[in-house]
């Protein structure tokens, strides 16, 4: 499994979402968002799901904490469905038609929930079991070792355990009620910083070591 075995979608939604994150998200961010869709196609080659949507999981998981930023921060809800509506807003200016742009924002909503069922929605599982990697570390041994390095190399994780773990303590202090609340409660700082990935790099002998 190479980086070169998931092309990037070559799409008008595709270019627009990466150009977004890329404008308004620190590059910690950014990494963690593309480190967060190869893992989310990873996963899908390891689990057994077929038939996802590439485009929509390449789109909802480079925009899965656009919600975060200033620009795009919502004081009413929280980060993932100010997110999601990012996503829908985008997918609606590339000509997507209403249902599927909908999507965009459940798959972003469902990130964060503490699990998805594959059969209800697989791109949604897809991201969420890619974002527990990234960033609870949760299936560290799950993928082939030289692929994580790989990932690793081209798309460093950098500063995103101070930078992820400072917005979403902001964003639970801002609006207890939310799913941020819930990681910081289950010690998402803890995990961040414990997580394996953080360990690998070059010449590291194994993802967990």
């Amino acid at each position: 499994m190479r980086i070169a075995d998931f092309p990037v979608p070559d799409t008008l939604a595709a270019r627009g979402a990466l150009a977004v994150a890329r404008e308004y998200q620190s590059p910690a961010f950014t990494a963690h968002a593309l480190r967060s869709w190869l893992w989310a196609e990873a996963f899908a080659r390891v689990d057994g799901i077929s038939g996802i949507d590439h485009e929509l999981l390449y789109v909802s998981a480079v925009l899965h904490d656009i919600g975060t930023v200033t620009e795009f921060d919502n004081h009413t809800i929280s980060y993932e469905h100010a997110g999601g509506h990012v996503g829908v807003a985008l997918t609606a200016g590339a000509g997507w038609a209403v249902a599927r742009r909908r999507r965009v924002l459940e798959v972003i909503v469902r990130h964060n929930w503490p699990r998805v069922d594959p059969t209800m929605d697989a791109e949604g599982y897809l991201l969420e079991t890619a974002t527990a990697l990234d960033i609870s570390g949760a299936r560290p041994d799950a993928l082939p070792e030289e692929f994580v390095r790989e990932v690793l190399d081209v798309h460093p994780r950098g500063a995103l355990a101070a930078e992820f773990g400072a917005c979403v303590v902001d964003q639970a202090a801002r609006k207890p009620d939310t799913a941020a609340r819930r990681l910081v409660d289950g010690g998402v700082a803890g995990k961040l910083a414990a997580n394996p990935l953080e360990r690998v790099g070059p010449g590291s002998a194994e993802p967990n070591s």
